[in-house]
């Protein structure tokens, strides 16, 4: 896979958006268990600091979750690279994402070549999100929906990958999973979340793993314009 992006000037970064900054980033990721190259390769290339307000832009390197408005945070990158590295181990051509946020994990996705559909309940986050594709010239398909539905007549998947946390696996989500392929999502309520992947055998069977504690905001059902 080869990074897919087009980057405006101001995507290069200045100060603490600098490459010096984001390489140092990509070291402590890797330093604390990230191992595939393609993916910290993407950390390090797509320009995080364009994905949060102009406001929160000096701690965009920083390995943290940041508010992006309406109760959402653009996810700490060391979680991002883990559900990354987790798609990845599926082989995928075509991802879903549910919930497309600030579009920070979308545009990792598209930066190493996948089809990336992504839904996100609130419209004024997927606006902005469509900008920043359009900035950064990924062809991310996306969609203003309940990602409790998923995407079904774009389906099925190699991956899906949800960025909120349920009491459990969504089942309208893992019957848009093809054979062989994986779902990857934060299970658990307020108190303990954990990521999980699910792998979809050929055989229709399902296996699953918990792959590390995480936070994340509820999956929630609805739209907001």
């Amino acid at each position: 896979m080869s990074l897919r992006m087009r980057l405006q000037p101001e995507a290069l970064g200045t100060g603490m958006t600098s490459q010096r900054v984001r390489d140092r980033l990509v070291e402590r990721l890797r330093e604390e268990g990230i191992r595939d190259e393609r993916v910290l390769n993407a950390i390090r290339t797509v320009p995080r600091h364009l994905f949060v307000d102009e406001a929160l832009a000096t701690r965009a390197y920083e390995d943290t979750a940041l508010p992006i408005g309406h109760g959402q945070t653009i996810s700490q990158p060391w979680v991002v690279a883990k559900m990354t590295e987790a798609v990845l181990s599926a082989s995928p051509e075509k991802v879903l994402e549910i919930g497309t946020g600030s579009g920070y994990q979308a545009a990792i996705l598209a930066a190493l070549g996948l089809e990336v559909h992504t839904v996100e309940r609130i419209g004024e986050l997927l606006r902005v999100a469509r900008k920043r594709f359009r900035s950064l010239g990924m062809n991310v398909r996306s969609k203003h929906d309940d990602g409790r539905i998923g995407w079904p007549e774009n389906g099925p998947f190699d991956a899906i990958l949800v960025t909120a946390a349920a009491p459990a696996l969504v089942e309208a989500l893992s019957e848009q999973l093809a054979p062989g392929g994986t779902l990857v999502a934060p299970v658990g309520g307020a108190a303990s979340q954990s990521l999980v992947m699910l792998r979809k055998e050929v055989d229709g069977r399902l296996s699953q793993q918990a792959l590390a504690p995480v936070v994340f905001v509820p999956l929630l059902s609805g739209m907001i314009d």
